[in-house]
């Protein structure tokens, strides 16, 4: 079938390459137009994201087929953008069984149950913050969020702690990980899309990333200090273990399958897996110790845990998960990737941000222009793999042309793109941050102090000269000299 604006013409089976940036003013309109779709459709009318996002992709689509490119070559893309994400999207379903299958087992009302026990309302945040980077580390960000990260949201709610609060703990201790552990798909993507050695590249990270948690733990302290003695509602606290003792086998051994999560790390077993596995521990014991049929269970892990324990904040923590509670989430980043690969396809980003290069003359504000650049893929692109992949094509002959280490560019996209992707609420990041956490990126943002001080680091570093990469003198003449043969020949 042939859209009735797409001609079927040889060039379509043989199509050239199209190399020419659109003007300005072309690559404008979608980007205008996403913005106008999502401020009247959300806020005004309410909408969900999905209509006004795919009415973007559309006009984005239409503008790469102005530009020369065939509707073949586009649906080509957009399938390639979307097979990269399919395993991404695989964890994202499991994961949805998992949280409906370790909660009906009274796992995660164990963990919530000691954890309000154990846990002090003043050092909540920053304990949460800690907790979510070491899990992190040993992963990546969507699978400590849906695990540990769910956790810790029904424990900062029994505590009586807001849980844009939690939820920015959270997002801040698991995109640590994201970013430093050599297990994170972003970080090896980095270092392959820079092309420098995947230990050196992390290496280089903890000079911005180690003094950027430092500042935020601290933060997450003086922030807690609110919640001290009087301030915190120990009241909700009590409530809350009444009602998961009354509805729930509770028990320190429930809190024995934690230990399983650090094995899937320990022994290096994909998360897929490893997950899986997790949800059918989780499916046994919900039916040995909370005596639950496997009819029910099985429909659990479809449709997600629910209870009523007359108790609407108890209520609303534990009925959550099933697979299909994240059909919502799917089909919103698979037109997200959609609209992404559509906009790098037309070279919309380079159009519009490629004039910045001439006049920049200082290293901070190649570092900020970089940043923007990371920042503005994000917000167009919808997925944090545009952040890298998109400035780095763009900036890493030119930082290389100044005499700049590649790494020093590896780190800056992961300073500025990696970690502020969970910001936007339409990212594929800021979309499943809220179908875990249950709370929007807008609300957690402000909290979330390692992902935005992140990119405030990195462009402090470069105004202030401090750990600039270079490359050696010998390697920058032959950079220099590849530049003017290219510019010769061409």
């Amino acid at each position: 079938m042939t859209l009735p604006f797409v001609k079927e013409s040889d060039g379509m089976k043989h199509e050239k390459a199209v190399n020419e940036l659109p003007s300005v003013w072309m690559a404008l309109i979608p980007i205008v137009f996403m913005g106008a779709s999502l401020a009247l459709g959300i806020g005004v009318y309410g909408a969900d994201p999905h209509v006004p996002l795919l009415l973007s992709t559309v006009v984005a689509v239409m503008v790469a087929l102005k530009l020369g490119h065939s509707w073949k070559s586009i649906e080509e893309d957009i399938s390639k953008t979307i097979a990269v994400s399919i395993k991404a999207l695989l964890i994202l379903v499991i994961i949805g069984a998992f949280i409906g299958a370790w909660m009906a087992a009274g796992i995660v009302p164990s963990m919530i149950y000691y954890g309000i026990g154990i846990l002090s309302p003043t050092y909540f945040l920053v304990t949460a913050c800690i907790i979510s980077v070491l899990v992190s580390m040993a992963g990546n960000a969507w699978f400590a969020a849906g695990t540990i990260g769910v956790a810790l949201m029904g424990i900062g709610q029994g505590l009586g702690i807001p849980l844009p609060m939690v939820a920015g703990a959270v997002v801040s201790g698991v995109y640590f990980g994201d970013k430093m552990s050599p297990l994170s798909d972003v970080t090896n993507f980095t270092s392959a899309v820079v092309g420098v050695d995947l230990f050196e590249h992390i290496r280089n990270l903890m000079n911005t990333t180690v003094p950027t948690l430092i500042i935020s733990l601290l933060l997450y302290t003086l922030l807690g200090l609110k919640f001290h003695g009087e301030h915190a509602d120990l009241s909700m606290a009590a409530n809350v273990q009444n009602i998961l003792s009354e509805h729930f086998t509770i028990s320190p051994w429930l809190l024995a399958p934690l230990i399983f999560i650090f094995l899937i790390f320990a022994l290096k077993i994909p998360a897929i897996p490893g997950l899986s596995v997790g949800v059918l521990i989780g499916a046994i014991i919900a039916i040995f110790v909370q005596h639950i049929s496997l009819g029910n269970m099985l429909s659990i892990m479809n449709n997600g845990f629910s209870t009523e324990t007359g108790n609407n904040v108890t209520d609303e923590l534990l009925n959550q998960g099933g697979i299909q509670s994240m059909m919502y989430t799917v089909s919103l980043i698979l037109i997200a990737l959609s609209f992404g690969a559509t906009l790098e396809k037309a070279r919309v980003l380079e159009a519009i941000l490629g004039g910045m290069l001439r006049k920049i003359k200082r290293t901070g504000s190649l570092i900020g222009a970089t940043a923007a650049t990371c920042i503005t893929s994000n917000i167009v692109g919808c997925d944090q793999f545009m952040s890298v992949v998109i400035p780095g094509r763009m900036y890493l002959n030119e930082y290389k042309k100044r005499g700049f280490h590649p790494k020093l560019l590896g780190r800056t996209l992961e300073d500025c793109g990696t970690v502020t992707a969970c910001l936007l609420p339409w990212t594929t990041c800021g979309i499943f941050m809220f179908s875990v956490l249950k709370v929007s990126a807008l609300d957690y943002a402000p909290y979330a102090f390692f992902c935005y001080i992140s990119t405030l680091v990195a462009i402090t570093y470069g105004y202030l000269n401090i750990r600039i990469n270079r490359l050696p003198a010998e390697e920058q003449k032959i950079t220099i000299d590849q530049t003017e043969n290219s510019t010769v020949t061409t």
